[in-house]
């Protein structure tokens, strides 16, 4: 039982180092960069959500030329 709680402990211990070395891997983007993407974000949404609504408005007004 012991054998199996020290395994235990190895692999957990052996896979939060993995995750450490892969975080020092990672290339994090500056300010202006983290700016820029959240704009664009916000824009894309912001042009779906129009998209969407608009459908919406389409399919609403269509619907109720046949409730009438």
């Amino acid at each position: 039982m012991a054998a199996q709680t020290e395994a235990k402990k190895g692999k957990m211990s052996t896979y939060f180092k993995g995750i450490k070395a892969e975080m020092k891997k990672v290339i994090w983007p500056n300010k202006k960069e983290l700016l820029n993407y959240t704009g664009v974000v916000i824009l894309i949404s912001g042009i779906v959500s129009l998209i969407v609504y608009l459908l919406d408005i389409g399919i609403h007004r269509v619907l109720a030329l046949f409730i009438k």
